[in-house]
């Protein structure tokens, strides 16, 4: 696949690879050069796990320290 470099130093990724790649609107690159050529690479999230961090849903709404009272019968 072929891009043209603009007057403004910008390219467009072809769909095809930016679908395969799943680069959506808002996605950081990183650009490196390596033996003449360049290198772009997602930026990954400081902490991969960061994200899922308190995305699971307790039973009844509760806190963790409400539902651990509640099933250790306290």
């Amino acid at each position: 696949m072929k891009a043209t470099v603009s007057e403004k130093g910008q390219v467009t990724i072809p769909k095809k690879l930016r679908d395969k790649l799943g680069l959506k609107n808002g996605v950081v690159l990183d650009f490196r050069e390596e033996n003449g050529r360049l290198v772009a690479s997602k930026k990954e999230d400081e902490d991969p796990i960061r994200k899922w961090i308190g995305a699971g849903k307790l039973p009844f709404g509760e806190t963790v320290d409400e539902y651990l009272d509640q099933i250790r019968d306290r």
